[in-house]
């Protein structure tokens, strides 16, 4: 993606919890950047900092040390936060998770529609956009049906409608095929491929699922809360 904007600029974040005999490192001196339109895998085994990145990159988290700009905002200078983070993730950040966490007496509109209106957006417009999200995703005929009539497939493209609802400068994903057969996990991995590739969108996928890394244009590798590689993906798909 030569000539794409920077989204994110992380430089040396690290991410220690506790204290004294007590301290655990649970993230240390991680600087990438990624940039629009680009879909990134992060990979490591289990306790190699991967949800932790996320967190702290999604701004749920707070730093222990280093610098995270997103766009041309620096948004937290260590532990100290330079943007209202709740109202910027809002605006900024979507985020599609292991489960879908639909919420289940609403229809997947409703769950997609809501994502707009807790940010003001007008309920016709938020309508017209959930519906939009919808038929682009390939679930636009489960409009009406609650989480429970859809599978877990068309759950969790219902869940990155969700995400992109308010046009996010980045979407995070935290293992979102761990519960999906093998093609179910490849169309939705696919699916982020498009949402990066179409619409500038920048997307960081945690995932201990090697079957779809051709989807993606550049793989992170974490171990023991160390960024050890970051490099442009071989195998990708053309």
């Amino acid at each position: 993606m030569s000539g794409s904007t920077i989204t994110i600029d992380a430089l040396g974040l690290t991410k220690v919890y506790g204290s004294g005999n007590a301290e655990v490192v649970a993230m240390r001196d991680v600087s990438f950047t990624l940039s629009s339109g680009e879909v990134v895998a992060l990979l490591g085994p289990s306790g190699a900092g991967k949800s932790t990145l996320l967190t702290v990159v999604g701004l749920i988290n707070t730093l222990t040390s280093g610098k995270l700009t997103i766009g041309n905002d620096l948004v937290t200078d260590g532990p100290i936060a330079k943007v209202d983070l709740r109202s910027y993730r809002r605006r900024f950040i979507g985020y599609v998770l292991q489960k879908a966490n639909l919420i289940p007496f609403l229809t997947a509109l409703e769950n997609v529609q809501l994502a707009l209106e807790i940010n003001d957006v007008p309920a016709r417009t938020a309508r017209a956009r959930a519906l939009e999200l919808l038929q682009y995703l390939g679930v636009d005929h489960r409009v009406d049906n609650l989480p429970h009539m859809l599978s877990g497939g068309e759950q969790q493209r219902v869940a990155v409608a969700r995400a992109l609802a308010n046009r996010p400068r980045l979407v995070l994903a935290d293992e979102p095929t761990a519960a999906l057969d093998s093609v179910r996990g490849r169309q939705v991995m696919e699916l982020f491929r498009s949402v990066a590739h179409e619409h500038g969108t920048t997307v960081l996928v945690a995932t201990h699922d090697h079957r779809a890394l051709d989807v993606f244009d550049r793989i992170l590798e974490m171990e023991d809360g160390v960024l050890q590689s970051d490099h442009r993906n071989s195998e990708k798909a053309g």
